[in-house]
């Protein structure tokens, strides 16, 4: 099991929740959810994403689009962006006792980057020094039905370097499997938004009984 950290002066006392799934899985939607629907009862609660906007992915995106795919670098790369994303955002939220969701974690990391051939121990070694989520959900959809959605979506994003079927279909078994091994909790997210949104917060609550001392 990739073990709790706590990284240098930060004493954790928030809570992470990590949203996971393949591009198309609905993540953005479902974390934006989370997050009103915790404001909406009081709570503070904050929304987040990775990659995030650090030095590092925007290189990582350079290099992808010179068409230069390599795991070690993509898992490296994304590895240090996270380091940025926890040193800047995440973790000072968590220490003042924020409700932070986070929309990809570690678990993408995992999953993409051992999909396409770096050994998943590796890419785990390589995560273990940071916080794990208090709770971590894998929303998940057929590859199919995940390319259906992103071709009405959008034309084009910054990640699109991952958005292909052989790639998508590796990274879905990764995803399950963690989920077997019970890093994940999983949904059903081909489903109507407001049945796995409920989904997703039962669990919340069920996971979190005294999230009310949050507030």
């Amino acid at each position: 099991m990739i073990p709790t950290a706590v990284w240098g002066k930060y004493l954790l006392k928030g809570i992470l929740i990590a949203v996971e799934g393949i591009d198309g899985s609905g993540k953005t939607t479902i974390s934006k959810g989370i997050v009103e629907n915790l404001s909406s009862k009081g709570f503070r609660a904050a929304y987040t994403y990775e990659p995030f906007e650090s030095p590092f992915s925007q290189a990582l995106q350079r290099v992808k689009e010179e068409k230069k795919d390599n795991p070690y670098i993509d898992a490296l790369a994304m590895a240090s962006d996270r380091a940025y994303h926890l040193h800047n955002v995440v973790l000072p939220l968590l220490e003042n006792g924020w409700i932070v969701v986070c929309d990809r974690y570690y678990y993408s990391s995992l999953a993409y980057q051992s999909a396409m051939g770096a050994p998943l121990k590796w890419v785990m070694d390589i995560n273990s020094i940071f916080r794990k989520p208090d709770i971590a959900i894998y929303l998940d959809v057929s590859v199919g039905e995940a390319l259906n959605r992103l071709k009405h979506k959008h034309k084009g994003g910054k990640w699109v370097f991952f958005e292909k079927r052989e790639i998508l279909e590796k990274v879905r078994d990764v995803y399950l499997r963690l989920v077997s091994e019970g890093y994940l909790i999983r949904i059903d997210a081909e489903r109507p938004y407001q049945a796995v949104l409920d989904d997703v917060l039962s669990i919340i609550e069920s996971r979190i009984p005294d999230i009310s001392g949050q507030r």
